[in-house]
């Protein structure tokens, strides 16, 4: 295939380098991979074998200018991938994943090359370079040892084994996952079944079952937690139990897309590779090189947490039974009663129907008058839409980001309704990499799953998915305001434990006055939010704390029960071993089953967050405190909007995590206001 036939294979001529997606086709994918593979590798050759003793640019430098057309190939196909897959993309995929695994490999296990990286890394104090380029020097030596560069040849030999299965594993696992969510969709034939869903929602799962050759029908798909957003709503309790059921089997159906063997080996070859490197387990590798330092010191933050939200959860379970008492049920709560009889109380208490805040919260008014507008007082950021952009599917849309001195500053994606072709979740990601180095501005996306109204109807919004659009535009900012140098450092390149940092900081502002006013306005009518469902949302928003904390915990705990397992353990039983770690880390609430178990926990088995999920909490200690100092000092202003670009967004992993958060707030970090926000003072 030649370059005229395969726009993968030049630079897009596009604004930003966007991708030329109407000419993009899954043929290209195979052909350029090889080709991004072969240049990358003759580059790398180059610069291991040069004859000139190594400096910071012919060797440092020279592997951040590596493997740019692998690198636009990546970040096109992964994208995809994820948000709009097909047979040949997964076939693609399958193909691929373990060549590049063995692709790195044979960078990072590169002799010649690591010789170099280390002789620059033991003169490091004699180069004379900027603060930006030391912690690069750093950054590469800290990534070819742990990459396995110092082992002896026969080590490394099983080390390229290991990541080169690992990487399949991980394939296999998302495409089981993907298929048995597809397939677990609950269909109903019976509309009554559906008492309590808005109309608009019935509509939608019509259309939904129409696409899939049920007319007549209504087909529930099926979100990426245990916690599916219906159960809130159906009054009917055993489609409740059905929608449950369905979420919890996903990869435990002992069919062709059972994940359970999948995962065990996974965390099997994960912790050979942790042996092999000189730890005791995964997740001493993996949070080694976290803000968090050690296992033990993100276990411990679990481990104070759990008692007190465990507590709190069994004295809302107790409330619970009382409201099922009331409304005349005689059934104990379940699982997939949780939620409708907290959603019960929550309206008898604070006078809030989730119904009732919907029409508020239309989906363009929420992003035009909410998230860009959050970011234009903050940041003086404006927002123009670019339909003149070919997209890959007809509901993406495509926003050009200006700064406040007028100047280009990148592309935004906005994805934002779910498909079959689609992974569950919401997630940000990256088509273009900024890198003052390289010249280059960003284009990011941000993926949501929301249900796509009828045609003509308008998408109307939970209050948990608005948070979640504010969330993810946070991981947005963090990189569309990156300002490195070094591709390495840009936007979200920071420790797995940081990131969500700033995300979780951005959702402060859902119900922050001059925000709220500006976009929660009813569809229809254009009336605002009335005053009481305002003051009833801020009082609520500790209510379901115990439920909310117990689960999250519950999951952080499983992540780690599996990657702290050494490499001569092997599990047998799935459920068992899970049903024992949560009872040994005292969070088995039988009625509040983790927001994830093994066979569906796609953020540790296939997406990055293996022995990380504890990082949400985490970052939340962080995020928190940060938001008493906007509170502090005169919240939403350009002023402090400044200060926290300056500090800390603008920075990326361009120096450490922590150092720039002590830049931005002037102190250590201290968790006593997430203790309050979330009910656990007694922690």
């Amino acid at each position: 295939m030649t370059t005229a036939d395969n726009p993968l294979l030049t630079a897009s001529d596009l604004p930003y380098e966007f991708p030329p997606f109407d000419r993009i086709s899954g043929e290209h994918f195979l052909p350029a991979f090889r080709a991004g593979m072969a240049e990358q590798s003759a580059e790398v050759e180059a610069i291991a074998n040069n004859p000139e003793p190594p400096t910071f640019d012919n060797t440092i430098v020279a592997l951040e200018r590596s493997g740019e057309l692998l690198d636009r190939v990546s970040e096109v196909f992964f994208n995809l991938n994820a948000s709009h897959t097909n047979d040949t993309l997964r076939a693609v995929h399958a193909e691929i994943a373990p060549k590049l695994s063995a692709h790195s490999d044979a960078i990072h296990l590169n002799p010649a090359l690591f010789a170099r990286v280390e002789r620059l890394y033991e003169e490091r104090d004699s180069l004379g370079l900027d603060e930006e380029s030391a912690w690069l020097l750093r950054r590469y030596h800290l990534d070819f040892v742990r990459a396995g560069a110092a082992l002896p040849e026969a080590d490394q030999a099983r080390l390229r084994e290991l990541n080169t299965e690992l990487s399949s594993l991980a394939t296999r696992f998302q495409d089981n996952l993907l298929a048995d969510t597809n397939d677990l969709a609950v269909l109903v034939k019976d509309r009554e079944e559906l008492a309590g869903l808005p109309e608009a929602t019935i509509a939608a799962a019509a259309e939904a079952a129409a696409a899939r050759g049920e007319d007549g029908g209504y087909l529930l798909t099926l979100a990426l937690p245990t916690r599916q957003p219906l159960l809130a709503l159906l009054e009917n309790r055993a489609l409740r139990e059905r929608v449950f059921r369905a979420a919890t089997a996903r990869g435990n159906r002992d069919n062709e897309h059972d994940n359970k063997a999948v995962l065990v080996r996974i965390a099997r070859l994960r912790a050979e590779r942790a042996a092999l490197l000189g730890y005791p387990h995964h997740a001493a590798y993996v949070i080694e090189d976290e803000t968090a330092g050690t296992a033990e010191a993100a276990t411990e933050l679990l481990h104070r947490l759990a008692p007190v939200a465990v507590a709190n959860a069994r004295a809302e379970a107790a409330e619970l039974t009382e409201e099922i008492v009331r409304s005349g049920a005689d059934h104990a709560l379940a699982p997939w009663d949780w939620t409708f009889y907290a959603e019960r109380v929550r309206k008898r208490r604070f006078d809030i129907d989730e119904a009732e805040l919907r029409p508020y919260f239309e989906l363009d008014r929420v992003l035009r008058d909410g998230v860009f507008h959050a970011a234009t007082m903050l940041y003086g950021l404006t927002f123009t839409e670019r339909p003149d952009l070919p997209v890959y599917h007809p509901d993406v849309r495509v926003f050009e980001v200006f700064d406040a001195d007028g100047g280009q500053l990148g592309l935004f994606i906005a994805d934002f309704y779910a498909r079959d072709s689609k992974r569950g979740g919401a997630w940000m990601n990256s088509y273009r990499v900024p890198s003052r180095l390289l010249e280059r501005k960003p284009v990011v996306v941000n993926n949501l799953n929301v249900t796509k109204p009828p045609e003509g109807e308008p998408a109307l919004l939970s209050f948990d998915e608005v948070e979640t659009m504010f969330h993810e535009f946070g991981h947005a900012l963090h990189e569309l305001l990156s300002d490195t140098r070094y591709p390495t450092f840009a936007g979200t390149n920071v420790p797995r434990d940081f990131v969500e940092f700033p995300s979780q900081v951005n959702e402060m502002w859902v119900l922050w006055p001059e925000v709220l006013a500006n976009y929660a306005r009813h569809h229809r009518t254009g009336e605002p939010l009335p005053e009481r469902l305002v003051e009833r949302l801020r009082e609520s928003s500790t209510y379901g704390e115990g439920f909310a904390t117990t689960e999250y915990l519950a999951a952080s705990l499983l992540d780690l029960a599996w990657h702290t397992l050494d490499a001569d353990t092997t599990v047998e039983d799935v459920a068992a071993f899970q049903a024992q770690a949560l009872e040994k880390a005292g969070v088995a609430v039988e009625e509040i089953p983790p927001r994830y178990a093994g066979t569906y926990f796609a953020h540790i088995f296939c997406n990055g967050y293996s022995a990380g999920y504890y990082s949400y909490i985490w970052s939340e200690v962080l995020d928190a405190d940060t938001v008493e100092w906007f509170r502090e000092n005169g919240g939403l202003t350009r002023a402090n909007g400044d200060h926290f670009r300056r500090e800390l967004l603008s920075r990326g992993g361009s120096k450490d995590a922590m150092v720039a958060f002590r830049a931005f707030r002037g102190r250590d970090p201290e968790i006593e206001p997430l203790l309050k926000r979330r009910g656990l003072t007694g922690a």
